[in-house]
């Protein structure tokens, strides 16, 4: 049992420490049960359950948590996107935080949606209306749902693919160029083609 996570749990926050526990162990490349997060945590092995009915369960947990930390990320700047090149900037923080969170990114998105969990639900919502709205006001004519799927095709095909390997990550300058370059390519080739 480890003096940090002793330190950490209070009475009252076991469900914090839990998460907090699970999400160091994920990305940490540490592979996870309750058991063990429980063992990490200096808790009992069942103490777990109690906010948690399996592994599945802490897992959309850790997700949702994920996917409020991604909206927060984009959220960062202040201002919404209201030109291309601010919604290239908007993808590449979503890049970033794919490379910077490999793990918890391949479990937000690597296994089939949990609609069960009504707070990774609503925290996916969340993020999902937040693309739908920048993209509805840079392009107020547009169809904003259908844009928001399709510009987040291109992000999330983009970050996989720096994980994956597929597309070099030497610099977090190469990457930024690669998502902008992407970003000018469709829009400016979207806007050449009406005219």
């Amino acid at each position: 049992m480890s003096t940090s996570s002793k330190a950490g749990y209070h009475h009252g926050n076991l469900r914090e420490t839990l998460l907090t526990t699970a999400m160091r162990m994920l990305e940490e490349g540490e592979s996870f049960s309750l058991r063990a997060v429980a063992r990490r945590a200096g808790v009992s092995p069942t103490a777990p359950y109690r906010h948690f009915a399996d592994r599945d369960a802490l897992e959309s947990a850790l997700a949702a948590e994920g996917l409020r930390d991604l909206k927060a990320d984009l959220l960062k700047g202040g201002e919404p996107p209201r030109s291309v090149s601010d919604l290239a900037e908007f993808g590449n923080v979503y890049v970033n935080f794919a490379l910077r969170r490999p793990a918890l990114f391949r479990l937000m998105f690597g296994n089939e949606c949990d609609d069960t969990n009504d707070d990774r639900v609503r925290a996916a919502a969340e993020v999902h209306e937040l693309l739908g709205g920048v993209l509805g006001g840079i392009f107020p004519d547009a169809d904003a749902p259908s844009l928001a799927t399709a510009g987040w095709a291109l992000v999330h095909g983009l970050a996989c693919l720096h994980l994956d390997g597929k597309l070099a990550t030497t610099s977090p300058d190469e990457v930024a160029n690669r998502v902008r370059s992407s970003f000018d390519a469709i829009f400016s080739a979207r806007a050449s083609a009406s005219k």
